[in-house]
């Protein structure tokens, strides 16, 4: 099967964004603790379908095989919570999932009682976490927070996330604390991290679902870059930290408006802007997009950890962009783009990952020559149905 595509088309009309993949993946989570029937929401992502699954099986009692696909979130999320309830598990996955950072985690799940079996394919859970203090960089990933917190409540003794640093990303922990207290459970914030009682049960309530403003950038950028789209299914009073992107936009001087839940981006001038990427990783490749047709140089910095990406996000983005003609270079953590009114097009490899592809298509919009994808089906990951919204939307 020929797995190039040529980007020919773009976005005219209205785009209902998916929910957030964000929400939905903690939603699904506290909905099978509280014992709720789980229901796979239509048009699922990967990811969304792998966290169904597994916790699905995670929740029916006895052993576990939990195949993560590549999705970071359910290794990360599920790992504490199979401890917590004490199921023997093997959790497999796919791509580089294995080989994305997980040591801090699985060393806090040692020391609090759980024997853990780190092969090159799968890793092996055995045992029951204890409650207690657990001690993390908060610079590594956000991620493990979570996890700790979605399980340390199921345990019989109280507990404590005690952090050395900064947490970056807390975002999204903020979404994990407003998910689990939809749910009747509940962790206090302190000047260190976070305290657990345990004993909690976790309610049933509705699932839990929003537009995701992560996806909706890419789309904001198209309208930036002069397609008439506008994205509806997006929360004014959302915890997502990337409705920053709504900022960033704005101190690009790029006009923005909103009618409830619809936005919508107005073509003009872009300026050049400089971005910490510290709390909204996943916003860089749609502000990189962007950026390249910038009146000037931009600067995106703290971005180091997305060198820890599906790909290695940082180099994926300079060599998706570089290959359309973009004026962009790396730096040990971050990208310096000298934005150009036109790119010249070519042919760009979405190196694997998601957002790399969604960003080809959007900065393809301003290039004079024909723009060839490698990979575009690598979407799937979080969002089955980018191409047909892109190209059809609004038809």
């Amino acid at each position: 099967m020929n797995n190039t595509k040529c980007i020919n088309l773009f976005p005219e009309g209205i785009v209902r964004i998916p929910p957030s993949k964000s929400v939905l993946h903690r939603a699904l989570i506290c909905s099978a603790l509280s014992g709720s029937v789980l229901e796979l929401p239509a048009g699922a992502s990967d990811d969304i379908e792998a966290t169904y699954h597994c916790v699905s099986a995670l929740t029916r009692g006895g052993a576990a095989t939990l195949d993560c696909a590549e999705s970071g979130s359910t290794l990360r999320f599920l790992l504490p919570i199979a401890a917590a309830k004490g199921v023997p598990a093997r959790f497999t996955g796919r791509g580089q999932l294995l080989s994305r950072p997980i040591a801090p985690l699985l060393d806090q799940l040692s020391a609090h009682g759980v024997k853990v079996s780190a092969l090159r394919d799968e890793l092996m859970l055995s045992g029951r976490l204890h409650s207690g203090t657990f001690e993390l960089a908060g610079d590594i990933s956000s991620q493990y927070v979570t996890g700790l917190l979605l399980a340390l409540p199921l345990l019989e003794g109280d507990s404590e996330i005690c952090l050395h640093s900064r947490l970056e990303s807390k975002p999204y922990v903020n979404i994990t604390l407003d998910v689990m207290a939809r749910h009747g459970v509940l962790a206090e914030e302190y000047s260190r991290g976070y305290r657990i009682k345990g004993g909690q049960r976790y309610l049933p309530h509705g699932l839990i679902t929003e537009g995701d403003y992560s996806q909706a950038a890419f789309f904001l950028a198209a309208g930036a870059l002069g397609r008439n789209v506008s994205v509806s299914g997006l929360s004014p009073r959302s915890k997502q930290g990337d409705r920053a992107i709504l900022d960033i936009f704005s101190r690009a001087g790029i006009g923005l408006s909103r009618d409830g839940d619809t936005v919508r981006a107005a073509a003009g001038e872009i300026s050049p802007v400089d971005v910490d990427a510290s709390d909204i990783p996943d916003l860089i490749p749609p502000v990189a997009a962007l950026l390249a047709y910038a009146g000037g140089e931009s600067r995106i910095y703290n971005a180091a950890r997305l060198r820890l990406k599906e790909s290695d996000r940082l180099a994926s983005v300079r060599a998706a962009l570089g290959a359309l003609g973009a004026d962009i270079s790396e730096r040990e953590d971050g990208l310096v783009i000298r934005g150009k009114p036109r790119l010249a097009g070519g042919s760009a490899d979405s190196a694997g990952d998601h957002r790399i592809a969604m960003m080809t298509a959007v900065a393809a919009i301003r290039c004079d020559g024909e723009v060839l994808l490698n990979n575009p089906d690598c979407v799937r990951k979080s969002y089955p149905e980018f191409w047909k919204d892109f190209e059809v939307s609004g038809k």
